[in-house]
């Protein structure tokens, strides 16, 4: 990959990265409850599953949903219902806030590693739009007439940095606006605020065609 092409290519993806999503608002509901340094489990999960859709699309996996309206389908109700499950849990976090002025210290018991990052994974990887984004992104910056293999794994490592630095940035927002929000029921609205954006995006995602 010549430079002018990574160039582009990291361009366009920082600027597909920064558009806020689910995942962005998980990784701001982490923080600001657990704060960055105890949320970097789901900043790891979030960027996995980047990389393994980036590295499905470019083997074919786009091509396979696009072709299979079925398939296409399923793992979209898979990925609604997900999002609802988050919803359902970030309503349960509101509950739990407590109820006197908190700071991050004294914020809501962290969870398991397991259980922060393989939330933001399956969140990540449930989505099948992102599948087939990969599949008609990752061509536009592909030369045919060099080596397939180093091209690739230049823009998943391009495009791993890239998401980490963001994931980042939204984490250390989130735990600045904390400041703010050291109620616990700044804590509790943030938390309804999430499960109703997590409940839509799983009605929109249906709704969908």
């Amino acid at each position: 990959m010549s430079v002018e092409t990574w160039l582009l290519f990291a361009g366009a993806a920082l600027v597909v990265i920064l558009i806020p999503g689910p995942l962005s608002l998980l990784m701001i509901g982490n923080s600001l409850n657990y704060g960055v340094r105890r949320s970097y489990p789901a900043f790891l999960g979030g960027v996995c599953a980047a990389t393994c859709l980036l590295s499905a699309s470019a083997l074919g996996l786009g091509a396979l949903l696009m072709a299979s309206e079925r398939l296409f389908s399923a793992l979209k109700l898979v990925g609604a219902l997900y999002l609802f499950y988050l919803a359902w849990q970030s309503w349960q976090d509101a509950r739990r806030a407590p109820a006197a002025p908190t700071t991050l210290d004294a914020a809501l018991p962290t969870p398991r590693f397991a259980s922060l990052f393989w939330r933001a994974f399956v969140l990540g990887a449930s989505n099948p739009k992102d599948i087939l984004f990969f599949a008609a992104f990752l061509p536009q910056f592909l030369d045919a007439g060099r080596p397939f293999a180093p091209q690739l794994l230049t823009m998943i490592a391009t495009w791993a940095v890239l998401d980490l630095c963001c994931k980042l940035a939204y984490g250390l927002g989130a735990q600045g606006a904390a400041r703010y929000l050291r109620t616990g029921q700044g804590h509790a609205w943030f938390n309804r605020v999430s499960a109703a954006l997590f409940g839509g995006a799983g009605a929109a995602s249906l709704l969908s065609r």
